[in-house]
């Protein structure tokens, strides 16, 4: 008997909600998580469906809370956080809600970066490296110009 054979939808549900329990995950993570280990489609679907009736599972307060974190934490702009989401199986829709957030605070958020990391704005090259770091870390090429444009205003 193969070690997946003897795997039951309790077993799967048991160990998703022990996985959840540690670290919140999309339903698309729990799903490729579980069948990783050898657990069959139809015990997967009703463990993670049994997760979702219950609330445990959640991928609207999953991109939500990772949106926020990614944001204020990593700093992060809307797109890497919309293409970390998109990653992680989450639907467009809830990746659009998630990723919303007013121009001006994004350029605030961007432009504090710049001033927290001590990123000199203060000729074309440094103005041209700090656009380069913001559009790797996500800012749209706009908002990250913006961004710059303010941290120079407030070292001057």
């Amino acid at each position: 008997m193969s070690p997946a054979a003897g795997r039951t939808e309790g077993d799967a549900f048991t160990l998703a909600l022990a996985t959840i329990q540690r670290r919140e995950r999309s339903v698309a993570e729990v799903v490729a998580w579980l069948a990783e280990r050898g657990h069959q489609r139809t015990a997967v679907e009703d463990a993670v469906n049994r997760l979702i009736e219950a609330g445990a599972l959640d991928d609207e307060r999953f991109a939500r809370a990772f949106a926020e974190d990614k944001r204020e934490i990593s700093g992060w702009g809307s797109e890497r956080v919309a293409a970390a989401l998109r990653e992680r199986g989450i639907d467009p829709e809830l990746i659009e809600r998630a990723c919303a957030e007013d121009r001006g605070d994004q350029v605030e958020r961007a432009a504090k970066l710049l001033i927290d990391r001590r990123t000199a704005v203060a000729d074309d090259r440094d103005r041209e490296r700090a656009l380069g770091f913001l559009t790797r870390r996500g800012y749209e090429y706009e908002v990250a110009y913006d961004a710059v444009r303010s941290a120079e205003r407030a070292a001057a």
